[in-house]
Parts: structure tokens; sequence; C-alpha cells
């Protein structure tokens, strides 16, 4: 791998639920295997930085936990946001010696002020500006990527600005259009969608990549950033842009955080997402358990209309009441002092959630949600061992680093 002087930087943008961290927990994981020095710097417009908790859990992040910077409760791309991501880079290379630095962006990123920003940097190259684009949502919102340009050109004519807008301008200013889901859309459509992306951004490389597998080797042939390519839409952008980087959620986004001790009523979650969610929640994601599946810690992950749930660990409390746990008494103990620092009614067990929509319908579905949790009289039932009944499929994936 040949070095610079200048650490390369690559950025991962891209709509929410496109990818990003499945891609990013791939590269990190190769990074690791391979002795590549990387450092990472997470964004999440929300105060729980699920992101960065997720990150946080693989191994090169465990085994070192100053190369990862994590930026939540504001778009990187606002002007809070690239305070603190100067603040990120300056404190990863004072404290490492990185050969690469990688960058996921939260879902409603506009990439722009953070293409300025790395122009004036003299200790670090932007090289490749990725933007991951969610193939099914394509396919299902925009007629597989051909009433993109023409809502795009219709926005731009009633001068409105809602993701849209967002989503054709991550393209715009990518290097590298990556589109990701493809197995989950009819193999002849892809060339389509490809097709009417590649119109926004004739100049990128176009690839399709599936369960983020791309080599971390391939990010260090990557040629710096061309600036000049996108000189004329950052001027055309810039008095736009600047209306908007004191926001923190723009395009019209709001973010709903929810807090709770109690476990889902299986049944009744499956009924509310199958009545309640549409495409204007864009994203919603967090820890969460169910009643019906107490002993183990699930990962709630929803984009478009797919939702995903991903067992990533079991809680303390539930290894302590199994019977067949497996672990020595002094082990038992130790999880048990554990647990008494605990302020929750159910030891470890919690669900904290953070779902990103339209301002119109994300509370409504918020609402919806927070009506899922079991009731007093049914936390009563569980306590006595009540078998709910649980449609939501058994062969949950689990997580790996």
């Amino acid at each position: 791998m040949n070095k610079t002087k200048q650490v390369p930087v690559v950025i991962l943008n891209g709509f929410l639920g496109s990818g990003k961290t499945t891609l990013f927990r791939n590269l990190l994981a190769q990074s690791r295997r391979k002795n590549i020095a990387t450092c990472a710097i997470v964004n999440d417009m929300s105060e729980l930085d699920v992101d960065g908790e997720l990150l946080g859990n693989t191994d090169i992040v465990e085994d070192n936990k100053r190369v990862l910077e994590s930026i939540s409760s504001c778009v990187l791309s606002s002007k809070k946001g690239i305070e603190k991501l100067d603040t990120a880079v300056h404190n990863l290379l004072k404290h490492q010696n990185p050969e690469l630095i990688i960058i996921e962006t939260s879902g409603s990123c506009h990439p722009m002020p953070l293409i300025k920003y790395f122009k004036e940097q003299t200790k670090v190259q932007l090289t490749g500006v990725m933007v991951l684009v969610d193939s099914l949502m394509l396919a299902h919102d925009f007629n597989y990527g051909e009433m993109l340009i023409p809502q795009f050109q219709e926005n731009m004519r009633q001068g409105k600005r809602d993701t849209i807008n967002l989503l054709a301008e991550q393209i715009l200013f990518c290097s590298h259009l990556i589109l990701t889901k493809a197995d989950r859309i009819e193999k002849d459509k892809l060339p389509d969608i490809a097709t009417y992306i590649q119109q926004i951004n004739p100049a990128a490389s176009t690839h399709s990549v599936l369960f983020g597998k791309l080599k971390i080797e391939s990010l260090f042939d990557i040629e710096p950033y061309e600036y000049f390519k996108v000189g004329r839409l950052v001027d055309e952008l810039q008095p736009i842009l600047e209306a908007e980087e004191h926001a923190d959620k723009p395009y019209n986004l709001e973010t709903c955080v929810i807090h709770d001790d109690r476990p889902f009523h299986p049944e009744r979650l499956w009924n509310v997402c199958h009545q309640y969610l549409d495409k204007r929640i864009y994203r919603s994601k967090g820890f969460f358990w169910l009643a019906s599946r107490d002993k183990h810690s699930l990962l709630w992950n929803q984009a478009a209309g797919g939702i995903n749930l991903e067992l990533i660990g079991s809680w303390r409390s539930g290894i302590v009441e199994a019977e067949d746990h497996g672990l020595s008494d002094l082990e038992i103990q130790m999880l048990k002092e554990e647990l008494e620092k605990e302020t929750g009614r159910f030891g470890d067990r919690h669900c904290d959630l953070t779902v990103i929509g339209d301002k119109e319908q994300v509370h409504h579905f918020t609402e919806k949600l927070n009506s899922c949790f079991l009731t007093e009289e049914e936390i009563e039932l569980w306590h006595h061992g009540y078998d709910f009944k649980d449609p939501w499929p058994t062969n949950i994936v689990r997580m790996v680093n």
C-alpha cells in the first residue's frame, strides 16, 4: 500500500437505511484481520448514537477505544457537526497514526459541507466520497430510479427542498456510487436502476455491493477527490445550504426517541408495524426486547418498509435467571453484582429506539410503538410465565464482527 504524507479519508454517505453501518463494520473487521491501521468517525443525528454503540462492539474498537470518534445529536453537515468533525479529526491524528480514516455520516447528511471542510485540510486528504443507494427503496419509491430525476426537477421548479433533493445531491457530489440490497429486487432490474442513477452523476464509478462486502484494499487505490468537478455545483448550492447549516435536523425530518425498560408485546408490535409503518418513516433503529424472547438483546433495524431483528447478545438478567446458564457460582455472583447497579425494573433489559421520519408522521408512529409495551397487567402475566403470541420470524440473524 502506498502511503502518502496526508492520511487518506473515505466518506460513506447515503440516505437513511442505505447500508452504511453494515459496510462500515465490514471494513473495520477487515482492517483488524489485515493489520491495517484504520480510524473511524461515526455520526448519528439521534442522541442514542446507536451506530456508535454497534461500532464500539467491533473487535478493532474494543482493542483500542481511541480509534473511534462518535458524533451524535446533530447532522455532520450542520455548522455544529463540522465543528465536531474538526475536533474528531484532530483527536485521531493526535493519538493515532492511521493509514486510513473512514467516516460514516448520518443518513440526513449533505456531502457538500464535508467536502468543503476537507478541501482546506493539510494533514488529511479526501479520496473517496461514496454514496450508498438503497436499490430496494428506489424500486418501491421511485419506480426503480426512473422517477428520481423528474421529482428532483419538479422540486427545483417549485423551490422545494426535501429528502428527494438530499438523495439527488448526495449522488451529485459522490465519486463512487454504491448500489446496495440488489439481492432484494428482481435481478434484471439492477441495470435499469444503474442507468437512471448514473444520469445524475455520469462521472461517478458505479458498483453493486452486497452485505457490505467491499475489500478494504480497494480504498487505497482511490485517487484524491477532484474538487474542480463540483466547483460550479458548490457555487449554486452555497446560498441554499448556508440557510440550512444551523439546522441540526433538516429536510423536514424529525427524530423521536423511545426510552423504556418494559418489553414489547410481540403480537401488538407486529400489528402496529404492519398497519402504521409507511415510507414517511425513513429509519428506526435501536435496542429492545420482546416479552416472548426475554433472554436476548435484539437490534431493531428498519429502513423504509422493511424491518430486521438481529440478535446482538444476551441480557445479564436472562443469563442469571436461566437454569442452564453453564457458568460458575463466582461468575454468576459477578453478574448479580453488576445487575445491582441497574435502575430498571427488569435488570439490564431495556428498550432504546430512535425513529426518524417526516414530521407529519413520525410522532404518530412513535405513539403507536409506545402502545406496544406491556401494560402493568401484562407484566404481571409475564412474571408468571405467560406465553405471549409471537408472529415474528424465529430465524433472527446474529450479528458478527
